[in-house]
């Protein structure tokens, strides 16, 4: 029995495996999706929950479910590298901006190292939001190219495009990236605050401005109006006369270093980290709402095409599609659903062979599976009523070929125990010795259990 992966527990997972298995199909051609299909066809009427259930299967089945948990665990490494790197950017800003203490600190200089850059990208933002709508931040597309990097997963490249594509459809790209750019800047500005207070605390700093061009009264103006705000939340806003003393270059007033030091951390904390975590908030809010309404474009071509398929106004027998270039490897498994009784089926036997023997009445015949139809006909009432017993007849003079293979593992995939039984050759023949251990190796690849003895015991009890 093979173990198969849990489902996407979340909206925006299995919504994002949808899209990467659209665009796997777009460039590569159309998966091998008959067993998909089918139970999709089972799942709620709703063409989008189907679609759903068909990309979940077959995402987990070749392999995407296991390349988007590499992705994310991918993204998490690639968030915390940008996370160091923030808490070291802001402690730097903090050094910049007051130096080794040897000399005065220029304020507006001081202010300009921590603020400037800041302001200057929160602005290139907000204009990027008015203008654009599709703001996308440097370090958004540096946090998916490190993802995508990080994940070395072959089947996670429609990932990283599958999710852009998927995120435009409600512009959702701006809000996680502007979380994750203002997170970031966040981190950064907090950094500094704090690397700021342990400088202040430890080292003594005095702090003047100059001015070449500028008045005094130009200086007073605007230390007044960076500091109102910050002054409401407990700051020092520093009077007249400290401001113009401070432009002379007076370093020895205690208060006036104390009404400096409490300034500039004031205007850092009311024009640096309040804007970017109330924008935060904002992204992550937007963000939440946006992905709860998210769905899947069903007027997409590929979508409209599986509608025929997943929701057909009649069903009837096609002509089987030629084989494709590159095979999934099928495997054997078993189902999770509630399961009852016990039942035999025979795949593609002769009129040489009478069947069915005598069974027990607690064992079921599902006949012969000779014809496409009857094959796909077992299998939806299988998936409807699955047994807990399901042993399946198939003749070793036949060579394993890969569609009674694959029919073996659907098979299995219905019944809570499956068992293949080699059936016995004819009074008078013998089975070929080479064929025979093909057919062995073929169900120790499925994983399934084979006998060459009659089963019909274990159909009937459970056990030998």
């Amino acid at each position: 029995m093979t173990d198969r992966p849990e489902h996407p527990r979340t909206h925006l997972q299995r919504l994002w495996l949808c899209e990467a298995i659209r665009l796997r199909e777009e460039h590569a051609g159309p998966l091998e999706d008959a067993e998909a299909n089918r139970l999709a066809r089972q799942a709620d009427r709703d063409l989008g929950k189907r679609i759903e259930a068909r990309a979940l299967f077959l995402a987990e089945r070749d392999g995407q479910h296991q390349a988007l948990q590499h992705w994310l665990q991918g993204a998490r490494l690639a968030l915390l590298a940008l996370l160091v790197a923030a808490l070291l950017s802001g402690a730097g800003l903090a050094l910049a901006a007051l130096g080794d203490g040897s000399r005065p600190v220029n304020l507006y200089w001081a202010l300009g190292s921590l603020l400037g850059l800041h302001l200057l990208t929160l602005g290139a933002w907000l204009l990027g939001l008015a203008f654009s709508g599709e703001h996308q931040a440097a370090l958004g597309r540096l946090w998916l190219w490190l993802s995508e990097t990080l994940a070395r997963d072959a089947a996670a490249a429609q990932l990283g495009p599958a999710l852009i594509l998927l995120l435009q459809r409600r512009r959702l790209n701006r809000w996680l990236f502007g979380a994750l750019v203002h997170g970031l800047w966040l981190v950064i500005l907090l950094a500094a605050l704090l690397m700021l207070i342990l400088l202040l605390s430890t080292q003594r700093y005095g702090f003047v401005w100059e001015t070449t061009l500028l008045s005094a009264d130009t200086f007073v103006a605007l230390t007044h109006l960076l500091g109102t705000l910050p002054s409401l939340l407990g700051f020092p806003l520093p009077d007249v006369e400290t401001i113009r003393a401070s432009g002379a270059a007076a370093l020895s007033d205690e208060a006036a270093r104390h009404a400096w030091a409490g300034w500039l951390l004031g205007v850092l904390l009311v024009f640096g980290l309040l804007p970017r975590a109330l924008l935060l908030l904002l992204c992550l809010g937007c963000w939440r709402h946006g992905v709860a309404r998210l769905e899947l474009d069903l007027q997409q071509s590929s979508y409209r095409l599986l509608a025929e398929r997943l929701q057909p106004p009649s069903e009837h027998l096609g002509i089987v599609d030629r084989a494709p270039g590159a095979l999934h490897q099928s495997q054997a498994g078993s189902t999770d659903l509630a399961t009852d009784g016990a039942l035999l089926v025979a795949v593609e036997l002769d009129d040489s062979r009478p069947w069915p023997p005598a069974l027990p009445k607690a064992v079921a015949d599902a006949g012969v599976l000779d014809s496409r139809e009857q094959r796909r006909h077992l299998l939806d009432q299988l998936t409807r009523f699955p047994p807990a017993r399901l042993a399946v007849a198939v003749d070793p003079r036949r060579s394993p070929d890969r569609g009674t293979l694959a029919l073996l593992g659907e098979l299995s995939r219905t019944a809570a125990a499956t068992r293949i039984w080699l059936l016995p050759p004819p009074p008078g023949e013998a089975l070929d010795g080479q064929r025979l251990g093909d057919w062995h190796e073929a169900l120790q690849r499925l994983e399934l259990a084979c006998s060459d003895s009659s089963p019909l015991a274990w159909l009937e009890s459970g056990h030998d």
